[in-house]
């Protein structure tokens, strides 16, 4: 079982925001606040007493991340890596024994995610526990970038990028990983949904 304040939450914001024409994703509002601070803020209030110290993987406005009172790291692999090399950052720093990853731009996850997450390790052997949400044609898509993991997995994560790996879901498949339905009828529809440009920002905003 986990226990109180062993999981540190570690926020994803680390990406080229692409889909947002460049914009740092982490930087831009959501309901008056920036979406990485948002997401600290989420973290703080899940559901338990699992949740510890929390940090930002960011590779870009350093200061403005750190504004937010939490360390912010950027990425150890070069030139953008992707969330992988986010989670190789998370393992390196955190000093919990587990690890909870969760992106900047989702703004609405669950509140009890921790706690969900972490029923999973009541099985001994689980290494990951991955969240999965029930899209609009009813399957259980998982969502590899809320994932709960041991430290412990740090050495593997650095062997499979070292040998090329960039997929969340080829590192996840050479460990025991548990996907973790999040469908139960009191669960929020948008709870998983990313907003990958301004208009889907916003749209999820005024929702």
């Amino acid at each position: 079982m986990i226990q109180p304040h062993h999981i540190t939450g570690l926020v994803l914001a680390g990406g080229r925001g692409a889909r947002m024409g460049g914009a740092d994703k982490g930087l831009q509002n959501f309901r008056g606040t920036p979406l990485a601070l948002h997401t600290l803020l989420r973290l703080q209030m899940q559901e338990g007493d699992l949740m510890g110290d929390q940090m930002i993987n960011a590779n870009r406005n350093l200061a403005a991340y750190e504004a937010f009172g939490v360390p912010v790291w950027p990425d150890s692999l070069s030139d953008y890596a992707g969330p992988l090399a986010g989670f190789m950052t998370g393992l390196e720093r955190c000093e919990t024994p587990y690890l909870l990853t969760v992106p900047c731009d989702t703004p609405l996850f669950p509140l009890d995610l921790s706690v969900r997450l972490a029923q999973a390790f009541e099985q001994p052997d689980t290494e990951i526990a991955m969240a999965a949400a029930l899209e609009e044609d009813g399957q259980l898509r998982p969502q590899p970038v809320f994932c709960l993991m041991k430290v412990e997995l740090l050495e593997s994560l650095v062997a499979f990028t070292q040998r090329g790996g960039r997929k969340i879901d080829r590192w996840t498949a050479e460990h025991r990983t548990v996907v973790v339905p999040f469908d139960r009828p009191v669960d929020d529809a948008r709870a998983f949904f990313n907003a990958n440009t301004l208009a889907e920002l916003h749209a999820l905003e005024g929702s």
